[in-house]
């Protein structure tokens, strides 16, 4: 015989392992938001579930049972990661090479420049119109890295031709520098050893080295550019109109 109200459905009692797992994690949720109300306590002027940086006790969340992503104490660990890359990333500004200062070339002057390539290279003017002209040739680093070694011959104390040469090596000779110049591995064993004791000369042969490649390479697409021979015109009507 069965016991009265046994297979009854309305009668019957939730499943004892449904009743304890309901009552667990009911459990579970009322402990957690003990311990929640327990360190908000011990923290003067902190909300429950408010996590706090000043103590760096943890840096885990060790309140959000949930893992959400809008977690308060996440958002303040990402903006913390986030502060010091923005810092370096503000501090990292590189200045713009300038072009030298000089006087507005005469006809004279630009004319002489189609008879030589040191003619050109003589005169401020002269080189900064060149440079401009490699500029739009993506070549400018060859001229810049001739006028870095003008500068460092002009230097006689130790300690700024150190640094100086420094500087030249990182940004021009460097294989990993992006304003790599063009020069044979001979020259490039020779300056290694110049900078064991590094001086105004270290960079000469690669200096003489870029001078021939511009000269013999970007210097007659110069001569035969627009840049030249608008300015050598303007110049010219310049001069007619006086």
């Amino acid at each position: 015989m069965r016991a009265a109200g046994e297979g009854d459905p309305a009668g019957a009692s939730p499943p004892a392992g449904r009743r304890d797992s309901g009552t667990c994690m009911g459990s579970e949720r009322m402990e957690m938001r003990k311990r929640q109300m327990s360190a908000a306590q011990e923290i003067p002027g902190a909300s429950p579930g408010q996590h706090t940086v000043g103590g760096r006790g943890s840096n885990a969340c060790c309140f959000c049972w949930c893992c959400c992503c809008s977690c308060s104490c996440l958002t303040v660990r990402n903006q913390e990661d986030q502060r010091p890359r923005r810092a370096s990333h503000e501090l990292r500004t590189e200045e713009l090479p300038t072009c030298e200062e000089s006087p507005t070339p005469t006809l004279e002057e630009v004319s002489a420049w189609a008879q030589s390539f040191d003619k050109l290279m003589i005169t401020p003017a002269g080189r900064n119109a060149f440079r401009e002209f490699l500029r739009t040739e993506f070549s400018e680093d060859n001229m810049l890295f001739w006028l870095a070694c003008e500068e460092l011959k002009k230097e006689a104390n130790k300690g700024i031709i150190e640094e100086k040469a420094r500087i030249i090596y990182e940004d021009y000779i460097s294989i990993l520098s992006p304003k790599e110049v063009s020069v044979d591995s001979r020259v490039r064993e020779v300056i290694d050893r110049n900078m064991v004791q590094p001086s105004p000369h270290t960079f000469d042969d690669a200096q003489l080295q870029i001078y021939t490649l511009m000269h013999r390479d970007s210097y007659p697409r110069f001569m035969n550019s627009a840049l030249y021979k608008d300015l050598l015109r303007s110049l010219s009507e310049k001069s007619v109109e006086a």
